[in-house]
C-alpha cells in the first residue's frame, strides 16, 4: 500500500474534523427522540463503523479513496422531529436505508432522484437546517460569556481555515466551559461502547414523515454531491454499488439505532484531493486510515456521549447551529437561484421551517409536498398560456 505522510495525515484530519464539526447534531438528535445514553453510544458506535467498513471496503474494491459519512442533513432532520418514539425512528431508518439500496440497484429510481428539482430538494434541507443556525442566537441570552466568542472563533477560523474552524470550535468551548465553570460532572463508566440491537416499529405516518425526507436529503444532499466530490478530483466512480454499499452499511447499522451513513463531501475532498497526494492513483489509502480511524471512534463512542452530556446546552446548540451554517448557505443559494422555482421554494422553506405535523406526518414531508405541487401548478398554468 503506497502510503505516505500526506496520504496519512489526510486520513487522520478528515475524521477528526468530520466528527468534531457533526457529532453534537447526531447526540442532539438522540436526544429529540428519546434515546438513552446507551442507546446513544450505540447509535454512534454503529454509524461509525458503517462509515469505517464500508468506506475501507470500497476504497480497496476500486482503489480510490472513497470515505462515508453520517447523513448530517438527515440528522437536522431527525433533531427536529417531535412525538416520535425511538423505535418508530428506528422503523424509519430501516425503510430510507433500503430506498437507498434500491437507489443503487433500481438505476431508474436513481435517476428520479436526480430529477427532483434541487431546487425544492434545497429548500427542503434549508427549511430544516434554519432552526438549528437559529438556535445559536437563541443561546446567546442564558450564556453570553460562551456563546459568544465561540462564534467571534467561528467567523475568524471560517476565514483563516475553513476546514479545521469547527475543530476549533469544539476544543475552545469545551475548555472555555471548564474555564467558566458550567460543565457537569463525567460519568466515570464510560468505557469501550457497546452496541444495543433496537426493534424497528414501522408506524406510516412517520415512514412518510421521517423515513422518506431522511431518504431524500441523504440521498440529494449528500450522496450526490459526494459522487460530485470524487468525479471533480477525477474518478469516475461505479455509482450503483457504491451507493447499495452505503445503503447496506446503513440498513445493518439501523438496527443499532443508528440514521443513514452517506458518501462524504467535504471530508472526501480532504482525503481525495491533491493534498492527500499529487497522484490521484495514489490517494486511496487515506480512505483505509479513514476507515480505521473511525473504528477508534467508535470504540470511544462513549466518551464522545460522556463528554458532551458533560456541557450545558448553549454549547451544544452552538456547535451544532455554527456546523450547520454553511450547508444552510449552500442549500439556500441552490434554493432561491432559479427565479423560474423560486416561489415554490419559497412555500416549501417555509413550510418546513414552521415544524408543522398533520396526520402525524413531520414538516419536512409537507413543505416538500406542496413545493412540488406549486412548482406542477405553475408549469402546467404556463404550458396552457403557451397552447392558448
Amino acid at each position: 500500500m503506497p502510503l505516505t505522510l500526506s496520504t496519512f495525515t489526510a486520513g487522520i484530519i478528515a475524521p477528526l474534523v468530520g466528527t468534531a464539526s457533526t457529532v453534537a447534531l447526531v447526540i442532539a438528535a438522540a436526544q429529540a427522540l428519546g434515546a438513552t445514553a446507551g442507546q446513544t453510544i450505540s447509535w454512534l458506535a454503529a454509524i461509525s463503523l458503517a462509515k469505517a467498513l464500508g468506506g475501507m471496503a470500497l476504497t480497496w474494491r476500486y482503489r480510490i479513496p472513497i470515505v462515508l459519512a453520517w447523513s448530517t442533513p438527515g440528522a437536522a432532520l431527525i433533531g427536529a422531529s417531535t412525538g416520535i418514539a425511538f423505535p418508530e425512528a428506528v422503523g424509519a431508518f430501516v425503510v430510507a436505508s433500503a430506498l437507498i439500496i434500491l437507489t443503487g440497484l433500481i438505476r431508474p429510481l436513481g435517476d428520479f432522484v436526480a430529477r427532483l428539482p434541487a431546487s425544492i430538494a434545497s429548500a427542503m434541507l434549508a427549511g430544516i437546517l434554519i432552526k438549528f443556525v437559529m438556535d445559536v442566537a437563541l443561546a446567546v441570552p442564558g450564556a453570553p460569556w460562551l456563546v459568544l466568542p465561540l462564534v467571534a472563533i467561528f467567523l475568524v477560523m471560517r476565514l483563516a481555515h475553513a476546514a479545521s474552524a469547527m475543530l476549533v470550535v469544539v476544543v475552545a468551548g469545551v475548555a472555555l466551559t471548564y474555564a467558566l465553570g458550567l460543565a457537569g460532572p463525567l460519568p466515570t463508566d464510560a468505557g469501550l461502547a457497546r452496541l444495543e440491537w433496537v426493534t424497528p416499529v414501522f408506524v406510516p405516518s412517520v415512514l412518510i414523515g421521517l423515513g422518506l425526507p431522511l431518504y431524500l436529503v441523504t440521498m440529494a444532499g449528500q450522496n450526490l454531491p459526494g459522487i460530485a466530490v470524487l468525479r471533480a478530483s477525477g474518478y469516475d466512480p461505479k455509482v450503483g454499488p457504491i451507493i447499495a454499499t452505503t445503503g447496506l452499511g446503513s440498513l445493518v447499522s439501523a438496527f443499532f439505532g443508528a440514521h443513514p451513513s452517506n458518501l462524504a463531501a467535504i471530508t472526501a475532498a480532504i482525503a481525495a484531493g491533491p493534498d492527500s497526494h499529487p497522484d490521484p492513483a495514489k490517494r486511496w489509502p487515506a480512505g483505509i486510515v479513514y476507515g480505521l480511524a473511525f473504528i477508534g471512534i467508535a470504540a470511544f463512542a462513549g466518551f464522545f456521549v460522556a463528554l458532551f452530556a458533560a456541557m450545558p446546552k448553549a454549547l451544544v446548540a452552538t456547535v451544532a447551529g455554527l456546523a450547520l451554517t454553511g450547508a444552510l448557505m449552500g442549500s439556500l443559494t441552490v434554493a432561491m437561484g432559479d427565479e423560474r422555482t423560486r416561489f415554490p421554494a419559497l412555500l416549501t422553506f417555509a413550510v418546513a421551517a414552521s415544524g408543522v405535523t398533520m396526520g402525524g406526518v413531520g414538516a419536512a414531508f409537507w413543505g416538500l409536498l406542496i413545493g412540488l405541487l406549486a412548482l406542477a401548478v405553475e408549469k402546467a398554468w404556463q404550458a396552457w398560456r403557451k397552447g392558448g
